[in-house]
């Protein structure tokens, strides 16, 4: 029973321990990761080798929109004519055509551009003509799929059933294509970069990974459990999976000026427009095309601009209005700069939070409230201060989580140490009430702030009871004999004495002292010293009966009564002390216990006690008794019976 208690509360303390750890990961550890990210890593601007050209506001406010297709050509027109660009790249996605004409000149001058990649994507809808959509995914696949070898051991893919459908035309115009698809966490955040789908056996990169791709030739590329490798280039691309799909940790970088969601030099569409025109004619243009001159050109839509179906807004770490197309810029840019995020295995971010949690534990059990706090404190401090450093490196590592683990583990370390303690408590009273009164030791515990040396004066009764031939029993039994006669006595006596308000101060050989009146306050006290005494006698004369059928030697005890003022409190020194009381009735009780051999009696009382006790008890007075150490004769009263209990 007691082992099965031992486990069903392992397995709940452990089972809390996992389930704040998985509420703690899931649910606050992405906040966090935000945090980190926006205030130690992105640290720095995107690369000067990426340039922007969005569709504004001002672009807006000069064509209405929705802009007819041939509005377009002047921007590719631009950079095909008059740049050296490296590449072009276009996060848009054609899926209708609009006016035929305008059409035509916008097919006509993609189909010229040969170092344009633009954005393709996939659904989980299936193709509302199956056979059609299995001869498209065919002919995409023929025309657009790359070098890339997968050697995952694993393949929990992004589960996608269609593509995206191109006009014929558009179709015909473009040569390369990547996917726009970005992830977004739980809350919506995009934290990682997909960078490749296996859509029906065939990988399609990612528009970063295709652009990365044909920068360097149309290298193929392999993808393992852990890396997308480039076979030609130092492409190294640390990936995850903690979701479906290939994923990267995007590290992100700071915008270029406040209050913008860019990490990479913008230009208007507008602008690029006009300069192509100002170049038509044979003026200076607004935007020499020198600019553009071996850089990278991704091309799509502002975040801020206000026309419909232009909003390209994302949740980011760095920004809550993060521009879709600066984020695939980041992704490029961390491929192209070996620049990237690298997240703690789960079982790293695990050891982590037990390494701290331990540590606690530690500082809990073997230092002071003070010094474990201050220790614990520190330690967060510093790990904090390390999850920053790491964070600066590109390492994201758990950091709220192995702290919430720590404060939980306090919480159960003092909780335990403090059951503990009380445990501990109690069994030391339980000991201690062996050795002094339970009541003392109430006494004691209650005041043990001002627990010194000192007592008072009280008026108390003080009870002596005494085994008579104890000498002679002791020589006739064996020490062994003795101990379990007079064990099983005081066990018997004990209760009674507590029973009537008294406190046993000590036992003194056969002789037990017991005090009325303090530390329980009771103004009855004489009364209920003689009862005690009463009931004491009849207990000696039920264990006699008993003792002679076990063939043990029969007891008489003898018990003397008086009451008095005395000193009550703590005697010793400051390191040893002892509460009890002092006086001269204190000595004066113990001579009348000892007139009972005299005058062969069991109770004797004193004219003190007689005095508040006499309507209880029918009495004997034995007049003119001379007491040890006293000058003058007392009477003293042998109590017969109780007449009133």
């Amino acid at each position: 029973m007691r082992f099965l208690k031992f486990l069903f509360l392992s397995f709940s303390i452990l089972l809390f321990f996992w389930l704040a750890y998985w509420v703690t990961d899931e649910f606050l550890e992405p906040k966090m990761y935000n945090h980190m990210v926006k205030t130690f890593t992105a640290t720095k601007h995107g690369s000067k080798d990426i340039v922007l050209i969005v569709i504004d506001d001002k672009s807006i406010g000069r064509y209405r929109w929705p802009w007819k297709r041939d509005l377009y050509c002047p921007i590719f027109n631009y950079f095909r004519e008059y740049t050296k660009a490296k590449v072009v790249v276009s996060d848009s996605i054609l899926v209708t055509k609009d006016n035929p004409v305008a059409d035509r000149k916008y097919f006509d001058c993609l189909s010229k551009m040969n170092n344009l990649v633009v954005g393709m994507t996939l659904f989980n809808r299936e193709y509302p003509d199956k056979e059609m959509g299995r001869i498209y995914d065919e002919k995409f696949k023929n025309k657009f799929s790359c070098n890339i070898d997968d050697l995952r051991m694993w393949a929990d893919d992004y589960p996608m059933n269609s593509l995206v459908v191109f006009p014929d035309e558009y179709f015909n115009a473009v040569k390369k294509v990547g996917s726009i698809k970005l992830a977004k966490g739980n809350d919506g955040y995009v934290r990682v970069a997909i960078d490749a789908i296996n859509y029906k056996g065939t990988i399609y990169p990612s528009l970063a990974l295709r652009t990365f791709m044909y920068l360097h030739g149309d290298e193929p590329v392999t993808i393992t459990d852990k890396r997308v490798i480039g076979n030609k280039s130092k492409l190294w691309i640390p990936t995850t999976r903690e979701n479906t799909g290939i994923y990267t940790f995007i590290r992100y970088y700071k915008p270029n000026y406040h209050g913008s969601s860019y990490s990479h030099k913008t230009y208007s569409a507008i602008d690029i427009i006009d300069s192509y025109r100002d170049l038509k004619s044979g003026q200076k243009p607004l935007i020499n095309p020198r600019e553009f001159d071996g850089k990278i050109v991704m091309f799509g839509a502002n975040v801020k601009a206000t026309a419909t179906g232009l909003s390209d807004i994302k949740r980011t770490p760095v920004s809550n209005d993060h521009s879709g197309l600066d984020i695939q810029a980041t992704t490029l840019d961390n491929y192209l700069n070996n620049y990237f995020m690298y997240e703690l295995h789960d079982f790293q971010n695990i050891l982590v939070a037990v390494i701290l949690m331990a540590l606690t534990f530690y500082l809990i059990r073997m230092f002071s409230l003070f010094v474990a706090l201050s220790g614990i404190t520190l330690i967060l401090v510093l790990y904090i201060a390390f999850c920053g450093l790491l964070y600066s490196k590109g390492f994201a590592i758990n950091t709220i989580t192995p702290i919430t683990m720590s404060i939980i583990t306090m919480i159960f370390a003092y909780s335990h140490k403090y059951i503990l303690e009380d445990r501990n408590k109690e069994k030391i009273k339980t000991a201690m009430g062996k050795y002094i009164s339970e009541d003392i030791m109430k006494n004691v515990v209650k005041n043990i702030d001002e627990l010194k040396l000192g007592g008072k004066k009280a008026n108390v009764t003080v009870l002596f009871a005494d085994i008579r031939g104890f000498t002679s029993m002791s020589e006739k039994l064996s020490a062994d004999e003795v101990s379990v006669i007079l064990n099983e006595y005081f066990t018997e006596i004990e209760p009674i004495v507590t029973k009537h308000n008294g406190v046993i101060n000590k036992f003194i050989g056969d002789a037990v002292m017991a005090i009325f009146g303090e530390p329980i306050q009771d103004e009855n006290h004489p009364k209920n010293a003689v009862r005690c005494a009463c009931e004491m006698l009849d207990k000696v004369k039920e264990l006699q009966t008993k003792w002679l059928k076990e063939g043990k030697p029969k007891i008489e005890i003898g018990i003397g009564i008086n009451t008095g003022e005395a000193f009550v409190g703590n005697i010793g020194s400051e390191k040893r002390m002892e509460y009890t009381v002092i006086g001269d009735m204190v000595n004066l009780a113990s001579r009348i216990e000892g007139n009972n051999k005299i005058y062969k009696t069991n109770l004797l009382i004193s004219a003190s006690t007689y005095a508040q006790a006499r309507g209880i008890i029918d009495t004997v007075k034995i007049s003119n008794v001379k007491i040890r150490g006293k000058e003058k004769e007392l009477d003293l009263y042998e109590v017969i019976r109780l007449i009133e209990k």
